[in-house]
């Protein structure tokens, strides 16, 4: 019990961290050191990590991997599946400590407080997909644990902008809110809209580049996502390998469901798939104008692809 109370207080009461990358102008680094070091103190004085410790010998901590997005590019899968291995511990709600103000003015502390108890030789694991897209998280993360392992979930373009609109869709629906056809965010004035939100979330390239600022590449895995929809072991394979997690998941830990048109989980004899509202149809969208979608994104994968070093099977 006192080996573990140690290592939370060391977790706790950690030393800054200071970015050595990338080069930053001093007013935005001052501010961020600023920041972090009231973070740092509202969590030592807090001093309540022995709620944190539970008798088992578990107990909760800072994630060791984040699961950044990208939105409807199959975080909830990739959590679901890589949750079958024994030693993943996996917060079960998004957590949007680095994106929302609130939450990060609350500290690492209450960060803490959102993660699962886990042993000492599990992974901790949070997903937030909004992370991807937001400016302020990568330098944020870093300052947390330069060290952190990200895992990047990834679709193609046109069809990551087609489940963005209809999640949305199906969200007025439930409340009996109306909403506009997908035509009436993708053109305007006759031409295909840009400042449409769902669009600017999958050029992948501009995002991308803010999290290369703070991270190596081989801290961040993409997992490709029309893949793991596919044939999810292969994909679930080179995330084990990644985390340097024993291969402990196996092909017959998917089945296919035909009633649902996808993959689901068998964990110890148990079946279980993923809540309705994942893989969700579509709504008709005219050729001519997912053409224009096609040809939008074709430079940005291009981009995308020579700054990541690797190609992706998208229009």
């Amino acid at each position: 019990m006192a080996a573990f109370l140690l290592g939370a207080v060391l977790l706790i009461v950690q030393p800054e961290i200071v970015p050595s990358r990338p080069a930053i102008n001093s007013k935005t680094e001052t501010t961020s050191q600023s920041v972090q070091r009231e973070l740092l103190k509202k969590t030592s004085q807090k001093n309540d990590f022995k709620e944190n410790i539970h008798s088992n010998g578990s107990c909760r901590q800072l994630p060791q991997t984040i699961i950044i997005g990208v939105r409807k590019g199959g975080t909830r899968a990739l959590l679901e599946m890589l949750s079958l291995h024994p030693d993943i511990a996996a917060a079960e709600s998004e957590v949007h400590f680095f994106d929302w103000e609130d939450h990060y003015r609350n500290g690492l502390q209450w960060y803490i407080n959102q993660m699962p108890f886990s042993y000492p030789h599990q992974i901790t694991v949070e997903k937030t997909p909004a992370y991807f897209t937001s400016p302020k998280v990568p330098e944020r993360v870093y300052n947390m644990n330069e060290s952190m392992r990200l895992l990047l979930i990834l679709r193609d373009p046109s069809e990551r902008v087609l489940s963005d609109y209809t999640q949305v869709f199906y969200n007025h629906m439930q409340k009996h809110k109306p909403y506009p056809s997908i035509e009436q965010f993708l053109i305007k004035d006759g031409e295909l809209n840009v400042d449409y939100k769902a669009i600017n979330r999958s050029l992948y390239y501009v995002h991308m580049q803010n999290w290369l600022k703070y991270f190596p590449l081989d801290r961040i895995h993409i997992v490709d996502g029309d893949k793991l929809i596919k044939d999810p072991f292969p994909e679930i394979e080179k995330v084990e390998r990644f985390l340097k997690l024993s291969p402990q998941i196996n092909a017959s830990n998917f089945y296919f469901n035909k009633t649902k048109g996808f993959y689901c989980l068998r964990d110890s004899g148990r079946e279980r798939c993923l809540h309705e509202s994942k893989g969700r149809a579509h709504p008709q969208v005219d050729t001519r104008l997912l053409e224009k979608l096609h040809e939008y994104f074709h430079e940005p994968n291009k981009k995308f692809f020579e700054l990541v070093g690797r190609t992706f099977d998208w229009h």
